[in-house]
């Protein structure tokens, strides 16, 4: 039987139907009324306040720039009020070595920071450094709470774990006299941070001079004899100084014999070891920790620097200026070593850094920074004003090393940054002693006077070593906000 074959002009109107329900068909799929699922994820059902949404998944909090603490130490954490009982367990969780780092900061910001799974670690690839043999970062992963700590680990917070409020009330410097009112003499009592029967602890604010002479009437020696005597018959006695223009933890003694062992601390003379083992250990364990934020970031993320210093005149016959030592041994130099650490990423030409003196030399971190690192602190305009000069203080974009990722810097809406931030036209000195850890004079004052070989039965519960953290000034507060943006 034959079967009549379909007109090829048939075919072609069976086609142009076909396509037109193509058409129609692709027109509605992607229509108002049916639009296409997001490509970025599958939609999921929200629930709020007892109401079901249906969209896309909820962001998550967006990534800052990763603050590295130091590397976890295997001896025992000093503490002020605790001390070491035979027999006990010397585990240390990573939220309890994070909370001894940031003595000054609440609790609830660090436990959110766990709870929201901000909190890294490094993983062990090698032991010497938080940088592989390539240069890169080594990769990060988050830790719980209550992990143990092993000697060396490194912990990477955001740096949102520091940043604070700042009060718009700013502190007052007292006036010129030797004779403080009641209002200064409130206003340095509130600076003490910790006081016993042989030392008092201050957190210094900047732009006080330590030492005082004839045309400084207003320094912190003069006016703690006048203010901080308390039942004393004399005030305390400066054991160490700081400069004008810096902030952070000052110590001072109250009486003669921890005066003396104070400055024999503090000085670099070779020290003798006691018979007393606990004091050995406690004296060994001493040191001082300050934050600075420089202009720049250092070439290694950290080091030790160990560049004598010598002081020279300038033309005026009466200006003294430190400088680093020629190797030609013909002048006169010291010694001065210099631990550092870079804490975070540079940002708008600028990075926090942790210096630990292991010397005391005049201006010595200061010029370190400076001519040493090549890294001069904001506000250091002795040291660093030529650079100070050429630098530029325009929000940029920066590379945030661990992630390769762009951030800016950011600016707070109704904060006013012309109080001495790195905004500001002239900022102040960024340079503040943050930790303080040293021997607890009143516990071996015997002991160091040969009185006794042996600690007073009364005297063996207390610390051996006191520990101190002082919250940083007003307007490196400032700065630090600034610098801990987001990432773009």
């Amino acid at each position: 039987m034959l079967t009549k074959k379909p007109s090829t002009g048939r075919i072609s109107m069976w086609k142009k139907i076909l396509n037109r329900q193509q058409i129609l068909f692709s027109v509605r799929q992607y229509s108002r009324i049916y639009p296409p699922p997001p490509a970025y994820a599958d939609p999921v059902i929200r629930v709020s306040n007892n109401i079901a949404q249906l969209g896309g998944p909820k962001e998550g909090p967006k990534p800052r720039q990763l603050l590295s603490l130091p590397p976890f130490p295997a001896h025992p954490l000093p503490r002020k009020n605790s001390f070491s009982i035979p027999g006990q367990s010397t585990r240390v969780t990573a939220i309890s070595w994070v909370k001894y780092y940031f003595d000054e900061i609440s609790d609830t910001v660090i436990q959110s920071h766990f709870n929201k799974g901000l909190v890294q670690i490094e993983c062990p690839i090698s032991e010497d450094s938080n940088v592989d043999k390539e240069g890169h970062m080594k990769p990060l992963r988050k830790i719980r709470p209550n992990e143990v700590m092993e000697a060396g680990a490194r912990v990477y917070i955001p740096v949102s774990v520091a940043e604070t409020r700042i009060s718009k009330r700013f502190d007052t410097i007292p006036s010129g006299t030797l004779y403080p009112n009641a209002d200064e003499i409130e206003y340095l009592q509130r600076l003490v941070k910790y006081k016993d029967y042989a030392i008092i602890v201050l957190n210094k604010p900047p732009k006080l001079p330590v030492k005082g002479n004839l045309p400084v009437h207003n320094s912190m020696d003069a006016l703690a004899a006048a203010a901080l005597s308390y039942d004393y018959d004399e005030g305390p006695k400066l054991v160490h100084r700081l400069d004008r223009e810096s902030s952070g933890l000052l110590l001072m003694g109250r009486t003669k014999e921890s005066v003396d062992h104070l400055q024999w601390l503090f000085s670099d003379i070779n020290k003798a070891n006691f018979s007393c083992k606990a004091w050995n250990d406690a004296y060994e364990a001493t040191y001082q920790r300050y934050w600075a934020l420089v202009i720049g970031c250092p070439k290694q993320k950290e080091g030790l620097i160990c560049a004598p210093l010598s002081k020279v005149l300038l033309n005026d016959g009466k200006t003294e200026r430190v400088i680093l030592a020629h190797q030609t041994g013909l002048e006169a130099s010291q010694e001065a070593i210099t631990e550092y650490r870079v804490l975070g990423p540079k940002i708008n030409g600028c990075s926090w850094i942790e210096l630990r003196p292991l010397t005391s030399r005049k201006h010595q971190l200061r010029v370190h920074c400076a001519e040493a690192l090549g890294t001069p602190i904001v506000g250091d305009y002795k040291y660093g004003w030529f650079v100070h000069q050429r630098w530029k203080q325009m929000p940029r974009v920066d590379i945030e090393p661990t992630t390769g990722k762009p951030y800016r810097l950011r600016r707070p809406e109704g904060l006013d940054v012309q109080k001495g931030s790195v905004l500001s036209k002239v900022p102040l000195l960024h340079l503040h002693c943050r930790e303080l850890v040293l021997p607890n004079i009143a516990k071996f004052l015997q002991v160091l006077d040969q009185k006794s070989e042996n600690l007073h039965p009364a005297l063996s519960s207390k610390p051996d070593l006191l520990r101190f953290v002082a919250s940083m000034p007003n307007h490196m507060k400032i700065s630090w906000n600034l610098m801990s943006s987001y990432l773009v």
